[in-house]
């Protein structure tokens, strides 16, 4: 269970965060501050693991808080939520390590995406000693996997999720996959595999190859690139 502090000045924005977060397993709020005085009082009484920080706080700047929590509490991650949109802000947030920096007004997906990426973060190193190269790829975002899609860039008839699902289907392979084995694992049409599939290569995530089988006869075949 990720244990949950909000920090917003605005409790009608702190309300609707609670909200979202409502929405998300294994995620509970165990507190909302209005202000610095508040966030420091707070962490010294229970146990948390994510801040949901503000910057425009009424006492003080959060960006300024950001110090003392990371000599303080430095095991706590830290997601800023706020309306400065001033490079500087970012910055400072960047330097102290934050995890993610979300501009208002923050819609309920984009809210949603940045939590369960963060749980998948979390995830990846829980209970791990040492970790390789592609668990460290796959943390910072640079291996293909973790690669996510917005609808509203994709093409008609292609759904985000469902091209999520193929995309992690061919991670799962050490070899290709036919148009025809992935509409099996799909549990969709030849027609609607192979439309994935192609757009996954037209986008430079897969490469298509021709295999000969048995009988000589080639067969089309998919791969995640590297």
């Amino acid at each position: 269970m990720i244990k949950v502090l909000i920090v917003e000045d605005d409790f009608r924005i702190a309300q609707v965060q609670e909200g979202f977060l409502q929405k998300i397993p294994d995620v509970q709020v165990v507190g909302k501050a209005l202000n610095a005085e508040d966030t420091i009082n707070s962490l010294k009484k229970q146990k948390v693991d994510l801040i949901l920080l503000d910057i425009y706080l009424p006492d003080r700047l959060g960006t300024d808080l950001l110090p003392h929590i990371r000599e303080n509490y430095p095991e706590i991650d830290i997601i800023m939520i706020t309306a400065a949109t001033e490079k500087a802000m970012l910055e400072t947030s960047i330097r102290q390590g934050v995890f993610h920096y979300l501009l208002k007004p923050v819609t309920m997906e984009k809210f949603i995406e940045t939590i369960e990426s963060y749980k998948k973060r979390k995830k990846l190193l829980h209970n791990r000693e040492e970790v390789d190269q592609s668990i460290i790829d796959q943390y910072f975002g640079t291996s293909v996997n973790q690669l996510s899609f917005n609808q509203k860039d994709l093409p008609s008839g292609v759904d985000r999720l469902t091209l999520q699902k193929v995309k992690e289907v061919l991670h799962t392979l050490n070899s290709g996959i036919s148009i025809e084995e992935m509409g099996e694992k799909m549990g969709a049409s030849r027609t609607t595999a192979r439309r994935y599939l192609e757009y996954l290569v037209s986008i430079n995530i897969c490469i298509a190859k021709h295999e000969y089988g048995i009988v000589g006869r080639p067969e089309r075949k998919y791969y995640l690139k590297k």
